[in-house]
């Protein structure tokens, strides 16, 4: 046990041979990170040996068996036997409850982000049905992109709280906003983040464009959300609102979410854990877990110190177009129901009211899209 600013820890080593086995089971990914975080099994051993404890060694040898890491099992089971000690094997994980290898010895962040994909992802599929195909009109495909951007812009900045309308979207789509020239355009807020999510939904649509011509979906996004940030707040740094600084990137200090008991990482952890989840991005085979998760993860990880939710949504939005899906708004009248299922994903890790209400709104954006397409 060691202090540290007051608190009376134990090392990843000793806590793992003090947990119950009980825990495993109630806290599965937590407790396969902190064993996907071990370099080596000495430390695990000294505890273990001094104390004589073979039940844990058992224990604690299949648990290393089951996330994939046989060598750690063997290396447990050998120098407890050298030892005089006999043990016998007890699998402390339920069957469904184990993600394969994890990154080993790495960030804990990393660990935690792959083992709850990997637990997750079965739970979008479920909900899903197969993915239209990358559309063979692209360009009918991208003239969907444009007529649903009032209606995009109007509930995405509605849902964090912006007072804007149809009028005040079409003024700044059409590009009747000149704060250079009018004091109003240059200190209204709700023009100023309506400007902005112009100019970023343009970015999306290039990037939306490289998608549907056969790019990784994961590699664009890793390389242009950088820029869908910047354009997002570009008008407020322009009008002097904001300092020049805010437009630099991933954030540097804490952030609280007013509407929810969901604490984002620490912002040391941010630049693992986004890098953590375009690899999972680029890797992933099915659109809509891509979509679900990305969307869900980013708002997890909560990057930038603001514009997470938008930034979120235009990330599902690039998701879903890899498997053809369409461009699919999340209304302002849902806000509730959105906000409960990212929290229940977020605090009890349990994505199913998350994946169904995502899929609800999919569905409900491609049966509009067939009946446009079949009354032009």
């Amino acid at each position: 046990m060691v202090v540290r600013n007051g608190l009376r820890l134990f090392s990843p080593a000793a806590a793992l041979v003090k947990t119950p086995e009980s825990f495993f089971r109630r806290k599965p990914i937590e407790t396969q990170v902190v064993l996907a975080s071990l370099r080596d099994a000495s430390d695990l051993l000294r505890f273990l040996l001094n104390g004589g404890n073979s039940v844990k060694a058992g224990v604690l040898a299949a648990a290393f068996r089951r996330i994939g890491r046989p060598e750690f099992a063997d290396e447990i089971l050998k120098a407890m036997k050298a030892a005089g000690y006999g043990v016998r094997e007890g699998d402390p994980f339920e069957p469904a409850q184990t993600f394969g290898a994890l990154p080993a010895a790495g960030s804990p962040i990393v660990g935690r982000i792959h083992a709850m994909w990997k637990s997750m992802r079965g739970e979008v599929e479920k909900n899903f049905s197969k993915p239209p195909g990358l559309p063979e009109n692209k360009a009918r495909y991208l003239g969907f992109v444009d007529d649903i951007y009032k209606s995009d812009a109007y509930h995405s900045l509605s849902i964090e709280g912006y007072s804007v309308t149809m009028a005040l979207i079409e003024r700044v789509q059409r590009g009747d906003w000149d704060p250079d020239l009018h004091d109003d355009d240059r200190r209204n807020r709700d023009a100023l983040a309506a400007r902005g999510y112009w100019q970023t939904f343009q970015k999306v649509k290039a990037t939306v464009a490289d998608i549907i011509a056969g790019a990784n979906p994961g590699a664009r996004a890793r390389a242009s959300h950088p820029d869908w940030y910047r354009q997002l707040f570009q008008p407020c740094v322009a009008a002097g609102l904001a300092p020049a600084g805010a437009l630099a990137g991933y954030r540097n200090e804490a952030v609280y979410l007013r509407t929810s008991r969901y604490v984002p990482p620490r912002w040391e952890a941010v630049r693992d854990a986004m890098a953590a989840l375009f690899d999972l991005l680029e890797s992933e085979t099915e659109p809509s877990v891509r979509a679900v998760l990305g969307h869900w993860l980013f708002g997890f990880v909560h990057p930038y110190p603001d514009g997470n939710g938008r930034m979120a949504r235009f990330l599902m939005n690039a998701m879903l177009a890899s498997g053809g899906y369409p461009w699919t708004v999340i209304r302002v009248e849902d806000r509730d129901a959105y906000l409960t299922a990212l929290d229940r994903a977020s605090i009890d890790t349990d994505i199913a009211p998350f994946a169904a209400f995502i899929a609800e709104r999919v569905r409900w954006s491609m049966e509009t899209t067939a009946k446009g397409d079949a009354e032009g």
